[in-house]
């Protein structure tokens, strides 16, 4: 699982996925320890909805011409698929904001884990492999301590609602993955998350804001929603649903580390014991799935050909390949 990344400098450059997809988590958790200061400002939705304005005219100025190139080209059900997943988007990263401002990082990204977990679950071949699903689920048992009575039960609810929206984000993203290059896909659906996310945020900025928030903002959606999305992305081009919904079970970790060194959030001795779990839990589900893995999207092709180089696991009508080699029966 070797990629190239995308940007002209870089393009020669091939990182292993599951380096890049570490790399995006601990930019994700970095971002989302340090909109916690900004929440005072002007809000949650407000943060969100600048980090994502600030992340989608930087990849609309990052894809060019070739963007609306790849928009005019693409089908209304790949247009579609774009849609749903900015709306998605918008929905995970204001229901784990709003999380963020009442409970601690590391147990609302163990209550978002949940949906990676369920994905995992599905897409499960062997019994076996249950025993890591029982291990993180334990793991996060443990981080969130509901015996315990000590964290807000509005923010359980909204860290278990963005569960559902992480799930599905995991999805869609592969399957906009396989139709637009990455950089033109997040481009799109992080344009209709800020679109989305305008009558919640714009308001209390417009009122509140100031230029020092702008920046603190711009800094912030470069860690987060760009880079880690961005390399999501590309990841889940080249790694199966499984493997990714299990590796990202060190988040849950990452989040802890990061809310300790950056906003001082000391997890309790039963989290960390929560955490440990969940990690060898995602390892040990990550290397138990060898299965197959996505049908990566094709290099950039000539401008006639663009819109049909990729084929995924998300569209299963007969295409070139499908054509030269039929798919075995199991």
């Amino acid at each position: 699982m070797i990629i190239s990344l995308p940007f002209s400098p870089l393009r020669r450059v091939r990182v292993p996925a599951p380096l890049l997809l570490l790399a995006g988590m601990f930019a994700l958790h970095a971002g989302s320890a340090l909109a916690v200061r900004a929440f005072g400002d002007v809000g949650s939705f407000g943060v969100t909805w600048l980090r994502l304005t600030w992340a989608a005219l930087l990849l609309l100025a990052l894809s060019g011409r070739s963007l609306w190139t790849a928009v005019r080209r693409a089908t209304r059900r790949e247009l579609g698929a774009v849609v749903i997943l900015g709306t998605v988007s918008a929905g995970m990263m204001a229901l784990y904001s709003e999380a963020t401002a009442r409970i601690d990082l590391g147990t609302a990204t163990a209550l978002e884990f949940l949906g990676p977990l369920a994905v995992a679950v599905i897409a499960m071949r062997r019994r076996r492999e249950l025993v890591w699903i029982g291990a993180a689920l334990a793991g996060v048992l443990l981080l969130t301590r509901p015996w315990a009575g000590l964290v807000d039960p509005v923010g359980i609810a909204l860290g278990a609602a963005g569960a559902v929206c992480v799930a599905l984000y995991i999805v869609l993203t592969q399957r906009v993955g396989t139709s637009f290059r990455a950089v033109h896909g997040l481009a799109l659906a992080l344009t209709v998350s800020a679109v989305l996310m305008a009558p919640l945020g714009a308001p209390r900025v417009a009122a509140d804001g100031d230029a020092r928030l702008l920046l603190v903002t711009l800094g912030i959606a470069l860690l987060y929603p760009l880079v880690p999305f961005l390399l999501e992305m590309m990841v889940l081009q080249h790694m199966s649903r499984t493997a990714y919904s299990t590796f990202v079970s060190m988040e849950p970790a990452i989040s802890l580390v990061m809310g300790l060194l950056l906003i001082g959030q000391t997890p309790a001795a039963v989290q960390v014991a929560g955490m440990a779990l969940v990690v060898v839990a995602g390892l040990g589900a990550a290397r138990g799935d060898r299965g197959a893995y996505p049908q990566t999207a094709a290099p950039p092709a000539p401008p006639e050909a663009e819109p049909r180089a990729a084929a995924g696991p998300a569209d299963p009508g007969p295409g070139p390949a499908a054509a030269r080699e039929p798919e075995p029966v199991c």
